[in-house]
C-alpha cells in the first residue's frame, strides 16, 4: 500500500483553486539541497526541475525568482525586470521569516505575503515543470502557463545564457 502524502498548503491553495497538479515525493539528502539532486531523485531532466529563489531589490523590496534547478540567477537581469537598479539574494536566516518556508522547501505558492514572481522563460517551453510543494522530500508536477497564471507572475529571461 502506498503511503499517504500530507497535502502541504500549497497544494491546498492549489486545489481551492481546481488547478490539476500532481505531488511526487523524493528522498532528501540534507548534505545536498541542491535541485541537481531533486532531479536525479525524481528521474527527471533538470530542465524541468525549477528551484524558487527569493531576492530583494534596492526599490522595490522583495521578489521571487523561479529558475531550472542548474542555473544561476543573473542579478542584474532579476533586477532589471523587477524595477530595481539593483537586487541581491536574501540572506538564508531570512527566508523563514519572510517566506514561512525553510530552504530546500521554498515554494512560489503560499508564501507568507505575495511577492512580485518571475519565472525563468523557459519554463513554458515544457509540458510540466517541478517546484517545491513548501516541505522538503516534496514536489508539484505542474502545467507551468497555470502556475505562472495562478501565482500572477510574469515570465523573463534571468539567467545568465551559457
Amino acid at each position: 500500500m502506498a503511503k499517504k502524502i500530507d497535502k502541504t498548503n500549497a497544494a491546498r491553495l492549489l486545489d481551492r483553486a481546481k488547478i490539476e497538479y500532481e505531488l511526487v515525493p523524493y528522498t532528501v539528502d540534507e548534505s545536498n539541497l541542491a535541485a541537481t539532486h531533486v532531479a536525479e531523485e525524481l528521474g527527471e531532466d533538470i530542465a524541468t526541475v525549477f528551484k524558487t529563489l527569493v531576492l530583494k531589490g534596492d526599490r522595490t523590496g522583495h521578489f521571487v525568482c523561479v529558475i531550472p534547478g542548474d542555473k544561476e540567477v543573473d542579478l542584474k537581469a532579476a533586477a532589471r525586470v523587477s524595477g530595481n537598479k539593483k537586487a541581491d539574494l536574501i540572506a538564508m536566516k531570512e527566508l523563514l521569516p519572510t517566506t514561512g518556508y525553510i530552504r530546500g522547501g521554498c515554494s512560489p505558492i503560499g508564501m507568507r505575503k505575495p511577492f512580485p514572481t518571475f519565472f525563468h522563460s523557459t519554463a513554458l517551453d515544457h509540458g510540466k515543470i517541478y517546484i517545491s510543494a513548501g516541505v522538503r522530500g516534496l514536489q508539484i508536477a505542474i502545467a507551468p502557463a497555470k502556475l505562472i497564471e495562478f501565482v500572477g507572475a510574469s515570465v523573463a529571461p534571468l539567467c545568465a545564457e551559457e
